[in-house]
């Protein structure tokens, strides 16, 4: 299998153009039929293999898989896009920002020593995080962040006012909430503060003498790399909450569940396959977690393999990837909008590469309305992607039925 690091760590990275012109000739491949196979037009084609146009990753993955190049296509189109972005040097700032550095450390109680708190107080807090969960599941975390934040602080400030063994329990209960916090911030596009909350989640965890948190902080670290396109770093931090201390069943299932993520992304389709089989073996022998916070990771039935369908998509294998979510979603509620949504832009995207271009219309007209209740960043990165696929097909009909519906929804503010 390619090793990607060898030729990043020593800054030699061949040129798109002229790899994928001396892998489709060495698959035997012409022009015209490469783009048939990927859907896309040989002239367009044409002008990236001379080097007119600079490639696209999505054009990448599709060729990688379609002449077996074991994902030097994927990563000479990433190595590109790094250089191009290290010349603009852009730097983002968001409008949370501001907010989130002056709450992350806390904000102090008030109104003097309170009574030690009993079970039925300790239970209606979490009640009280668990019902913002489920909002999570269907609205914008912008309707929620606020109230999550207010949460972290109260019962971390409880903890740290009373004695074990409340203090413990109200630790690792703050701990819960900022860890989803961390998660709504990176919903909400504002990776910092994501980072930020996911470490405080870490460090609340450990305080309260519970690892659990702290490895699936690594997942959630990781789960910040896959979305910045970023296999090293997705497959390193996963392996990380995988090695460290002794993880649950659970919790190392879901680490394994995004390492084979990474592989996908990085075009390695033999270890994303060992990784998903393994991580699915994990979760099936998983038993309920009943401690005193609430459960971690995501709740979707079958989240192996919703994961194998998004990573099929990443590998290329967009046909495969479509009816694998297809089957999947069908399992989904229709109260997790959030969950719906994610995968449902995944499923649309992979029918439009697949060239089944009514198909993605038809299955995208039953995702928008969830995307849009649920605003969110990472789920707009697979709307843009899908609406640059779609555009190519601006003229058939029903690409200009969907198409203003979801502008609307990727350009909501």
């Amino acid at each position: 299998m390619y090793s990607m690091s060898v030729e990043k760590e020593a800054g030699v990275a061949e040129s798109f153009a002229a790899l994928l012109r001396d892998s489709r000739i060495a698959a035997g491949i012409s022009m015209g039929e490469l783009a048939r196979r990927v859907n896309y037009s040989k002239s367009y084609l044409s002008k990236i293999e001379n080097g007119v146009k600079p490639p696209n990753e999505t054009l990448a993955r599709l060729c990688d898989a379609t002449l077996s190049a074991d994902g030097r296509l994927i990563e000479a189109a990433r190595a590109a896009r790094e250089r191009a972005d290290a010349v603009l040097d852009v730097v983002k700032l968001d409008r949370r920002q501001a907010l989130a550095a002056g709450t992350a450390l806390g904000i102090a109680l008030v109104g003097g020593p309170r009574p030690v708190p009993d079970e039925r107080v300790i239970a209606g807090l979490r009640t009280s995080f668990e019902h913002l969960r489920g909002l999570g599941m269907q609205t914008s975390p912008a309707m929620i962040l606020d109230s999550l934040i207010a949460q972290v602080n109260t019962v971390h400030g409880l903890a740290r006012e009373n004695p074990e063994p409340v203090r413990s329990r109200l630790l690792l209960l703050a701990a819960r909430i900022a860890e989803y916090t961390g998660w709504m911030s990176q919903e909400a596009g504002d990776d910092p503060a994501a980072l930020r909350w996911t470490r405080h989640a870490s460090e609340l965890a450990r305080a309260g003498g519970d690892r659990e948190i702290a490895n699936y902080a690594f997942v959630r670290e990781a789960g910040l790399a896959l979305y910045r396109q970023d296999p090293i770093s997705t497959i390193e931090l996963a392996q990380r909450a995988q090695r460290i201390g002794k993880p649950s069943p659970r919790t190392l299932g879901l680490a394994i569940r995004r390492e084979a993520q990474g592989h996908a992304l990085a075009g390695d389709r033999d270890s994303c396959e060992r990784a998903l089989d393994r991580a699915a073996e994990l979760l099936e022998s998983a038993t309920p977690d009943t401690r005193a916070y609430p459960v971690l990771g995501s709740t979707a039935p079958g989240p192996v393999e919703l994961a194998r369908g998004w990573a099929w998509c990443d590998l290329g294998r967009v046909e495969a990837a479509a009816a694998i979510l297809d089957r999947e979603l069908a399992r989904v509620p229709a109260t997790s909008r959030r969950t719906r949504a994610r995968f449902g832009a995944r499923r649309s995207l992979a029918y439009a590469l697949s060239g089944e271009i009514d198909q993605s219309c038809v299955t995208l007209a039953e995702t928008l309305d969830d995307a849009w209740h649920v605003d969110s960043a990472t789920i707009r990165m697979d709307l843009r992607e899908l609406a640059r696929s779609l555009s190519r097909w601006r003229s058939h009909r029903t690409v200009r039925e969907i198409y203003p519906e979801l502008c609307r929804v990727l350009h909501r503010y």
